[in-house]
């Protein structure tokens, strides 16, 4: 006969959780119709972050440079192949 496998109970004495109760994939199914925001970072990018503020605050830096960048470009894209700008001297 095999012996039945004891799960180690892990958990504070004032945590008490009723294993026997739990339910596997209870949430599931939702989080697969409702989406996730959940981003998983390779682990040489996520070295450079501290914390998800720290993530975010990056992010957020970036978005801002490719917008100004964005803006830039659309300004200056009549000036391209004239004169000065295109590196001719008159």
């Amino acid at each position: 006969m095999k012996a039945k496998k004891t799960s180690e109970d892990d958990l504070r004495p004032e945590y008490d959780f009723d294993y026997s109760k739990g339910a596997r994939g209870k949430y599931y199914r939702r989080l697969l119709e409702e989406g996730s925001n959940v981003v998983v970072l390779e682990p040489d990018v996520a070295e450079a972050f501290r914390d998800s503020a720290a993530v975010n605050e990056a992010l957020r830096s970036l978005l801002e440079l490719t917008r100004s960048t964005r803006r830039l470009t659309r300004r200056s894209s009549g000036a391209a192949g004239s004169g000065a700008a295109a590196g001719t001297k008159k």
